[in-house]
């Protein structure tokens, strides 16, 4: 992939689109029938359209859009959506959009709309009566369409919607024109989406890629590198459970993570934490 020039000189407006899609997965166990009702009701109200707005109102503002219209639903039994329509704002500098991977800033369903762009965000919240487990799920795209990126609001949404398991997809779609004519395909330099983050955000989890360069097509997972089986309780806390027990739980949620972390059903429980290859 060539380098691009910080201040390439384009043909009128830039035609570039680019895309960051990803899911963020929260796992909890809760072995009765009522903790399983009790832990939707907390994703529920804690990730209600009200709070995802202002997430996104946030990412609008992280990567330089003005929200021009939001429209958002909470849905029954859980669930919610937003959409938002933004437009990008002056820029300032050329040279400091196209910028080296530097991590954007963090935080203390909704779809966003962009006049050239959009954000989304759709909430699953589910739970498997059978083996105690809950999961919730949350995917996001932001797209955008110019000088603006979306990389930059990329540890700002991890940090916001705390999880156990990223999954991203990112991709710069289109062409654009420099003023001699010449078509470019991509205007900043990436080698994978872990330019993008943090060092708190590397520490935290462990991560593999697959790239495709000539697509300009990048994925990375993530699954956190360290495991309490108390954060993955609900209702109930460690000492409450006999050593049998939390075995057996700590092995539900282990598979469940791998399960969702490799996309698919493991032949056999994991019996260890093992870094994924």
């Amino acid at each position: 992939m060539p380098k691009m020039h910080n201040r390439l000189k384009l043909q009128g407006f830039n035609n570039l689109t680019k895309s960051l899609s990803f899911n963020i997965y929260d796992v909890c166990y809760a072995s009765t029938a009522d903790q399983r009702q009790a832990y939707l009701d907390y994703i529920d109200e804690a990730y209600n359209a009200e709070r995802l707005t202002g997430i996104l109102t946030d990412v609008a503002n992280i990567i330089g859009a003005n929200v021009l219209n939001i429209a958002r639903e909470d849905y029954e039994p859980q669930g919610a959506s937003v959409t938002m329509l933004i437009a990008e704002e002056e820029v300032r500098d050329e040279e400091e959009v196209s910028n080296t991977a530097s991590p954007g800033p963090f935080p203390d369903a909704v779809v966003g709309h962009l006049d050239k762009s959009h954000i989304t965000v759709h909430t699953y919240p589910e739970s498997n009566p059978h083996s105690g487990i809950s999961t919730f799920r949350a995917d996001i795209d932001v797209s955008t369409c110019g000088l603006i990126s979306p990389l930059k609001a990329l540890n700002y949404l991890i940090h916001a919607l705390e999880s156990d398991i990223v999954i991203m997809d990112y991709r710069v779609r289109g062409f654009t024109r420099d003023v001699g004519g010449r078509k470019h395909f991509i205007d900043h330099n990436i080698s994978s989406i872990q330019n993008y983050l943090s060092r708190d955000t590397k520490d935290r989890f462990q991560m593999i890629d697959v790239n495709v360069y000539q697509e300009n097509l990048f994925h990375t997972k993530m699954v956190v590198n360290h495991f309490d089986l108390s954060d993955y309780l609900f209702c109930v806390t460690a000492s409450d459970l006999s050593d049998k027990e939390q075995e057996r739980i700590e092995r539900l949620v282990r598979r469940e993570m791998m399960e969702i972390f490799y996309g698919r059903n493991l032949s056999r429980e994991i019996e260890t934490w093992k870094t994924p290859q």
